[in-house]
């Protein structure tokens, strides 16, 4: 189960803790640490799904895994930037409970036999993030540049991909709902808790 990509994974899991101590510090230098750290934690991200398949790797751990990675690493950054005042509360609550509301979806639709895929939505969204997330570490000038304006910029469209992103997913698992229990649908029996 821990195979090569698996290890990958974890290793971003692990490299969030360093990216928050760093900023925790929040000097020029350890800014710049913690950049480079998420870069690497991100590039992991890439990496070990190449890995998984490429060198047919892919588990069911590894499925869970991964996106789990994903949000442990962006949502803590994000939270940690909020608790230093660098960003704005509410921009971080919308993004992650959409994360949570989209993992929860998940879950069911697994239950349901359901398979969702990421859209090109929510791939845009998680590219967005990492590339506002990286000169909002960066939080003093580089060279005259106030570079985290950048990823204000970049947060906020993050933040729009993120609720629309989820409002797809949303909209596809009820059509696949649907489409699975079309007496159920028709009957009007899907309640909340369905």
């Amino acid at each position: 189960m821990l195979n090569l990509a698996n290890k990958i994974t974890l290793l971003r899991m692990l490299i969030t803790p360093v990216v928050i101590c760093l900023l925790y510090c929040h000097g020029p230098v350890t800014c710049t640490l913690a950049a480079f750290s998420f870069i690497l934690a991100a590039f992991t991200d890439w990496y070990d799904g190449y890995v998984a398949r490429h060198e047919n790797m892919v588990t069911n751990m590894g499925k869970f895994l991964d996106p789990l990675a994903d949000k442990v690493l962006i949502c803590s950054v994000l939270i940690m930037f909020t608790a230093l005042g660098w960003v704005q509360a509410w921009i971080v609550i919308i993004i992650v409970c959409r994360e949570l509301i989209v993992t929860g979806l998940r879950a069911i639709a697994i239950d349901e036999g359901i398979t969702m895929g990421a859209d090109k939505f929510g791939k845009a969204k998680t590219v967005t993030q990492i590339l506002a997330i990286v000169p909002l570490c960066l939080h003093y000038p580089v060279l005259g540049v106030e570079l985290w304006h950048i990823g204000e910029v970049l947060l906020y469209a993050a933040m729009i991909l993120a609720v629309y992103s989820c409002f797809n997913y949303c909209v596809s698992f009820l059509r696949e709902l649907h489409a699975k229990r079309p007496g159920d649908a028709k009957a009007g029996t899907l309640g909340p808790n369905s």
